[in-house]
């Protein structure tokens, strides 16, 4: 009885000893398995070192406890901050400032090694400063406002220079917003209304100018009208003058002039009296016609 105890003791511990073995197969299994999720980096350390190669995405293999995964992502980030700043001008500027970045994944390895997972804090936003305050000092707070684009692209060269070489690549920069002091608020609200006004003087002035040439032209079309028919007239007139003068002849003058006798003689004679003559031609033409 006792020896089929001792079997079954047996049995049972090597059984115990079997499944052991295979927990701990399984757990060490577990542990060698390094997964690197999409858009990231593998970096791999053994005992704390740093390997000088990495993993991609996807399924791995390391050595149990030996080694440990970290993974550090390449994909875009969005970093914020709040910046102030001195313009050309003197003005202060305080800006709230957008960087879209990402970690290359050839840089991964070193950015962990060299800086840590706080590389942002580190690398990224001393860059922007320093940046920032640069390109402000090189414009006036007017021409901040006004150039506001190319101030971007000029701010994002230079913190593309200045952490290119750790690894970081920016893909983007945005200024958010522009704040300036009350007093330069002001200044710039009442240059506007200053402006406004000028403008306004300035497009009155050239509609009146615009108007009083208009008024002239009007003027001058009617002038030159009225000139033109008064010319026209008086071509008409001479040419029918001229029509009448060719159809004169003596003798329809002196049926003209008797036509409008009113049967009076004048009072005054003379030579130049044409119903005298006509009497005498008359006179004349009787006595002729007798003596025949």
């Amino acid at each position: 009885m006792s020896k089929i105890i001792d079997v079954r003791d047996k049995k049972a511990s090597r059984l115990a000893v079997t499944l052991g073995v295979l927990a701990i197969v399984i757990v060490l299994f577990v542990l060698s398995l390094a997964i690197v999720p999409a858009g990231s980096t593998g970096v791999i350390t053994t005992f704390g070192q740093v390997a000088d190669y990495t993993y991609s995405e996807g399924f791995h293999l390391k050595i149990p406890i030996a080694q440990e995964l970290v993974v550090v992502s390449n994909k875009i980030e969005v970093y914020e901050a709040d910046s102030s700043a001195v313009s050309k001008d003197l003005q202060t500027v305080n800006s709230k400032i957008a960087v879209n970045f990402r970690v290359r994944a050839d840089s991964s390895a070193s950015i962990y090694q060299n800086i840590g997972p706080d590389y942002k804090t580190v690398i990224l936003m001393p860059a922007v400063q320093e940046s920032m305050k640069a390109v402000s000092a090189k414009y006036t707070a007017e021409e901040l406002i006004s150039e506001r684009n190319r101030v971007g692209e000029e701010i994002k060269e230079q913190l593309t220079a200045k952490v290119a070489d750790y690894g970081i690549q920016v893909e983007k920069f945005n200024i958010v917003n522009f704040e300036f002091t009350a007093e330069f608020n002001n200044a710039i609200e009442q240059k506007q209304v200053a402006e406004q006004n000028k403008l306004r003087a300035e497009t009155e002035k050239e509609q009146k100018k615009i108007e009083a040439e208009a008024e002239a032209q009007k003027v001058k079309i009617a002038a030159e009208a009225k000139a033109e028919a008064i010319k026209t007239e008086a071509e008409a007139q001479a040419e029918a003058n001229q029509k009448l003068s060719e159809s004169l002849s003596q003798r329809l003058v002196d049926y003209q002039t008797i036509e409008k006798w009113n049967g009076e003689l004048p009072k005054v004679a003379s030579d130049a009296n044409p119903l005298i003559a006509l009497d005498l031609e008359k006179d004349n033409a009787e006595g002729e016609a007798a003596a025949e």
